[in-house]
């Protein structure tokens, strides 16, 4: 395939990292972790007038009606800011989850809301005993078995459970599944999760790209400034190396995941091996490239009062999340070697 992101997306990008540059700093990230929520409501609602919630929604509902091709090098840029809002959770899952429900009803009473930055939609799934930002969500869309319900704040109990990350707030929901709660139900619902998962750890493996690249970024400006006998460190083969590595990694797993991105926008049969190929790739080079990093900071790089930290927290977190490197794993394996033939993807042409 010969993709390429075209004029109009790229400035929309460009547009997003000078936004976060200025918007979201460590600072904010910092403050926010000491809050109760966690969250900004003015950050949101300048995501909103960006049109970055609602890119995924249908136009008649104050959305832009675009795809996840678009939105991949958004969340990219979520990632190397460390954004802490719930984009991925709200934009990249909830909406087009929503929109596939077939409820006129909650389309018309939560999609204005979100893409006017207004109210926040939160997704649950059985490979994520946690749902991340129960605590802010109007609207949660639980699994129950082979139903999916659509669930307002006032009709759970949360339990909120420790992260790694302090931007991300996890929480135990316990909820109870009524006829009034229950969306649709059967192979239906099972459609839905699955796409509403492959989404998600989509949207994972894109800000994982973001977070690669920040920390390769500031370990290189630390390398040029830190000087060991008489040189800066960076002039040292065995951090050009390191860090050479890192590079590699990232920019084998980016289209990887750009090519995912294309597979879930246009629902192709390949798109769940796609996504957990690029789950996989992203991940590692993340993981990867938080070691090098580190090791690149030496000791002071442990300390609270480096930045470093923010992006090595969402980098280990994300990881975890959406399916672990094994079950992606296993998920490619089955597709390769269980498959009478090759997926489309791996295939030869």
């Amino acid at each position: 395939m010969r993709f390429q992101f075209t004029e109009d997306q790229r400035k929309f990008q460009e547009s997003f990292r000078n936004f976060l540059e200025k918007e979201c700093t460590p600072a904010l990230i910092r403050a926010l972790w000491a809050t109760q929520t966690g969250r900004s409501p003015d950050l949101w609602a300048k995501l909103a007038e960006l049109g970055i919630l609602g890119l995924l929604a249908p136009e008649e509902y104050g959305g832009l009606g675009m795809t996840e091709v678009d939105l991949v090098l958004l969340l990219e840029e979520a990632g190397r800011a460390a954004l802490p809002e719930p984009l991925l959770e709200t934009a990249a899952v909830g909406v087009p989850l929503l929109c596939g429900l077939g409820s006129a009803a909650l389309c018309e009473q939560w999609l204005p809301q979100v893409t006017a930055g207004k109210a926040i939609i939160t997704v649950g799934h059985e490979l994520n005993p946690f749902v991340t930002d129960a605590h802010v969500a109007g609207l949660l869309l639980l699994p129950h078995g082979d139903e999916v319900h659509a669930v307002t704040c006032e009709r759970l109990r949360l339990e909120a459970q420790p992260c790694n990350d302090p931007s991300r707030r996890l929480f135990y929901v316990d909820w109870q599944p009524s006829a009034a709660t229950r969306c649709v139900h059967g192979e239906a619902a099972r459609r839905l999760l699955a796409a509403a998962f492959d989404r998600a750890a989509l949207a994972c493996a894109a800000e994982l790209l973001g977070i690669c690249q920040q920390m390769t970024d500031m370990a290189i400006r630390y390398a040029a400034q830190r000087e060991q006998f008489g040189k800066p460190i960076g002039a040292f083969q065995a951090i050009k190396h390191m860090l050479a590595n890192v590079v590699v990694r990232l920019e084998f797993a980016r289209p990887v995941v750009y090519h995912a991105a294309y597979s879930v926008a246009h629902d192709s049969a390949t798109r769940a091996v796609d996504v957990s190929h690029a789950k996989l790739a992203a991940s590692q080079a993340a993981v990867f490239g938080a070691k090098v990093a580190m090791q690149v900071h030496g000791a002071i790089g442990y300390t609270w009062e480096q930045d470093l930290q923010i992006w090595m927290k969402r980098a280990w977190a994300l990881d975890a999340a959406w399916g672990s490197n094994a079950w992606h794993r296993a998920r490619v394996a089955s597709a390769v070697l269980d498959a009478p033939t090759l997926p489309e993807t791996f295939a030869a042409n």
